[in-house]
C-alpha cells in the first residue's frame, strides 16, 4: 500500500486526501492565508492517522462494553466514545471510522484558524464547521434517480455531521435499507447510528434476502459470523412498510435520547423521516447515496 497521498482537485478550491481506504476531499472557506493554513494542518494530521488507526486496530474491531476502553490515539477514542452510547447492542468502533476520521481532519483543519466555512467528506461521511451566523447546505445525491435534495445547516443547528449506510453501500450490513442519512452532532455519531439503524431495517427470516457470514468476504471482518445481505429479492408494499418501521422505531428511540438529530429511511422507492432537518430535504421518494457539501 502507497503513503498518504494530498492533491488539489481540477478546481484548485478543494484538497482530496488518499491513504488506502481512507478517501476524503475537504474545502475551508474564509481569508485565503487562513484556508492555506488550515489545509496544510489538515494534510499534516492526515500524515499518521491511518497508521494510527492499524496500530490498535485489534481492539477497534472488539464490542464496545459499558465501561471505555483507553485508547492510545485520538480517532480511536472518537470512534470508542461514539460507539460507547450503544453498548447496549453489538457493535464495535469501526461502526464510527470514517466519522470520526473525518471528526479528527476537522479539528485539526480549524485549528488556531479563522474560518468561516469547512468541511471534510469521508466517501459521504462529513464533518462540518460553521462559525457564528454561518451555513452550509448538503446536497443528498442519489444515483440515476434525480434526486438532490438540499439541507441548510445553520451554525445555531445541533448538527455538525452527516452519515450514509445501506446494504448497497462500501461497508457491509446486516439490514436491507437502501440507505439510511443520519443528522448528528458530529461525524462520528451520525455514521454509528447510520449503521446501526440501516442494520434494523431488516425483515428477519426472510427466503428473498441472501445473508453470508461476514468471515467469508473478509476474514478480518469485525462482524465475525454475523450474516451480512448481499442481496434483496422482490418485497411487497406490506414487507418493504415493515422492514422500514422497524429502522424507524430505533431512530425515534435514538432522537429521543438526544444521539440523532434526524434521519431518512429508504427502502425501494418507499421512506421514513424523523426529526426536523431530515424533513426539510423535500422529495422523500427517492435513495440518497451519498452527501455533497456547498457554500
Amino acid at each position: 500500500m502507497s503513503g498518504p497521498a494530498v492533491t488539489w482537485l481540477s478546481d484548485r478550491r478543494r484538497l482530496h486526501m488518499n491513504h488506502g481506504p481512507i478517501d476524503l476531499v475537504i474545502e475551508a472557506f474564509g481569508p485565503e492565508e487562513e484556508r492555506q493554513a488550515a489545509y496544510a494542518q489538515a494534510a499534516e494530521r492526515f500524515e499518521t492517522i491511518l497508521e494510527e488507526l492499524v496500530s490498535e486496530l485489534s481492539s477497534l474491531r472488539c464490542p464496545v462494553g459499558r465501561t471505555p476502553r483507553a485508547f492510545r490515539f485520538a480517532t480511536a477514542r472518537r470512534m470508542e466514545a461514539a460507539t460507547l452510547r450503544h453498548s447496549q447492542t453489538f457493535v464495535t468502533p469501526m461502526a464510527a471510522v470514517a466519522g470520526s476520521v473525518a471528526d479528527e481532519i476537522l479539528a485539526a483543519m480549524v485549528s488556531g484558524r479563522r474560518l468561516r466555512r469547512a468541511y471534510v467528506n469521508n466517501g459521504g461521511d462529513v464533518a462540518l464547521y460553521l462559525a457564528s451566523g454561518e451555513r452550509m447546505s448538503a446536497a443528498i445525491a442519489g444515483t440515476g434517480h434525480g434526486f438532490a435534495d438540499r439541507l441548510t445547516i445553520a451554525a445555531a443547528d445541533p448538527v455538525r455531521g452527516i452519515a450514509t449506510s445501506g446494504w448497497r453501500g462500501r461497508s457491509h450490513s446486516l439490514g436491507i435499507a437502501d440507505a439510511v442519512t443520519i443528522l448528528a452532532e458530529n461525524a462520528a455519531a451520525a455514521d454509528v447510528a447510520a449503521t446501526l439503524i440501516a442494520n434494523a431495517v431488516d425483515l428477519p427470516g426472510h427466503p428473498g434476502i441472501v445473508r453470508i457470514p461476514a468471515l467469508e468476504i473478509d476474514p478480518d471482518s469485525d462482524l465475525g459470523n454475523r450474516l451480512v445481505t448481499q442481496d434483496v429479492g422482490p418485497l411487497s408494499s406490506t414487507e418493504i412498510a415493515a422492514a422500514l418501521e422497524r429502522g424507524l422505531a430505533m431512530a425515534i428511540a435514538m432522537a429521543e435520547r438526544g444521539h440523532i438529530h434526524s434521519a431518512a429511511l429508504f427502502l425501494r422507492g418507499e421512506s421514513r423521516i424523523c426529526g426536523p432537518l431530515a424533513a426539510a430535504g423535500g422529495n422523500t421518494n427517492e435513495l440518497p447515496r451519498r452527501t455533497i457539501c456547498h457554500a
